[in-house]
């Protein structure tokens, strides 16, 4: 018998082709295009959508919203949760609640996306860039005291490809120095540090749910309040900088503007979705790995012939299978391998321009020591397409792709 879930994996397994043309435009032929990031549905969100619709309830913090909330805290704990409408709001909110003010310094890698930095320069901020390890490509814990001056107020790690950063050196240098911790977890729904969820570690962390991460609302994301002291003002930033949230619980008989804040509010319709998806969390966590598997294991013998770097998760790490990547030995391979994949109809890609080379970043940051890691790993990255919406066979064709082009070198 066919479960809902079966049906489900099956519809969202289903090949389609598309026309192709190579890079020769004489030359077409009709290839199966496999995206980069193919959306994976449980076939129930469009049955809460429409329960939300029909409620009557469709803004923020409906029956949906407070669902979501209440799941997340439970499996991540915390203080508080509140879902947002990006996980860009979500960093914005922190950096309001961590009090940053102009001039004050943050330290956070340069291999991030903008929305790290946007946030603190949003307030006044200057994003301090460091370095980043060359297997984990996470923040350097070892450089962030080196980094730390008079106007040092917080630390920014950045969990990247759902592999934690080394959150306990991390949290012992803010403890000393009395700076606020800010998990910048878009990328580590479901990962765990030391058999800890990923967003318990700091004083607040920042999750995603874009189209492009492992469990989506379309938009959206959620902050995640660790410290206790923070709970009350994040509820009315949350809500435009008034005390709307301690109204409808009936603890004040009015609202009203009380302090500086936004609308971070998802529409309960984008939690409807989320729903879906956080019910079968587990479920697509442990598809998401099964395939990151099976490119790690096909690439061994690449990385035994120094072709490639494979991905590394340390020892005290449980990783989500985020991102595959493979880091290849130079720019003109990568851009080859990518070549060869867009003529097999694949859509594979490289990551971030450090944000410290970048026209705003040299505007309103400063970079502390050499960041030759960040600016080697930018240019060697390929990103492979990975999905719990992807069949085994569309992995192999990928792998098969990849073998092709690197085992022509020497």
């Amino acid at each position: 018998m066919k479960t809902t879930e079966d049906t489900a994996y099956a519809k969202n397994n289903q090949s389609s082709t598309s026309p192709y043309t190579l890079d020769n435009p004489t030359i077409e032929k009709a290839v199966e295009i496999i995206p980069f990031s193919k959306l994976y549905t449980t076939n129930c969100e469009i049955d809460y959508i429409i329960q939300a619709i029909s409620s009557g309830q469709v803004a923020g913090d409906g029956a949906f919203t407070r669902e979501c909330q209440k799941w997340l805290q439970n499996t991540i704990g915390g203080q508080k949760v509140l879902l947002t409408h990006s996980c860009t709001a979500a960093l914005e909110m922190a950096v309001i609640l961590a009090n940053i003010q102009p001039g004050d310094e943050v330290i956070m890698p340069s291999y991030t996306f903008v929305s790290t930095a946007n946030a603190v320069v949003l307030r006044g901020g200057t994003p301090v860039f460091i370095d980043i390890h060359p297997d984990t490509l996470n923040l350097d814990e070892m450089q962030i005291e080196a980094a730390i001056t008079l106007k040092t107020k917080a630390i920014i790690p950045v969990h990247y490809a759902g592999v934690a950063c080394e959150m306990d050196t991390i949290k012992a240098l803010a403890d000393q120095y009395g700076l606020t911790v800010i998990e910048d977890a878009a990328q580590g729904f479901c990962a765990r540090y030391k058999n800890r969820p990923v967003g318990s570690l700091g004083h607040m962390a920042a999750f995603s749910f874009h189209a492009t991460k492992n469990i989506v609302s379309g938009e959206g994301g959620a902050l995640v309040i660790n410290n206790p002291a923070l709970t009350e003002r994040a509820e009315i930033v949350w809500e435009k900088g008034t005390n709307r949230s301690r109204f409808l619980r009936g603890e004040v008989d009015k609202y009203t503007w009380t302090d500086i804040g936004s609308s971070y509010l998802p529409s309960d319709l984008l939690a409807a979705f989320l729903w879906a998806q956080l019910e079968q969390a587990n479920e697509i966590t442990q598809q998401r790995l099964k395939l990151w598997n099976r490119y790690n294991k096909a690439f061994a013998e690449l990385e035994l012939r120094r072709k490639v770097d494979r991905p590394s998760v340390p020892a005290d790490c449980q990783h989500n299978a985020h991102i595959y990547y493979l880091l290849v030995n130079d720019l003109e391979t990568r851009t080859r391998v990518l070549a060869n994949l867009k003529r097999g109809g694949v859509q594979a890609t490289f990551h971030y321009i450090p944000l410290h080379s970048s026209p705003a970043g040299q505007k309103y940051g400063r970079t502390h020591g050499s960041l030759n890691v960040t600016e080697a790993i930018s240019d060697r990255i390929v990103r492979l397409p990975l999905s719990a919406a992807l069949t085994v066979e569309q992995i192999d064709h990928i792998i098969t792709l990849v073998l092709q082009e690197l085992r022509k070198t020497t």
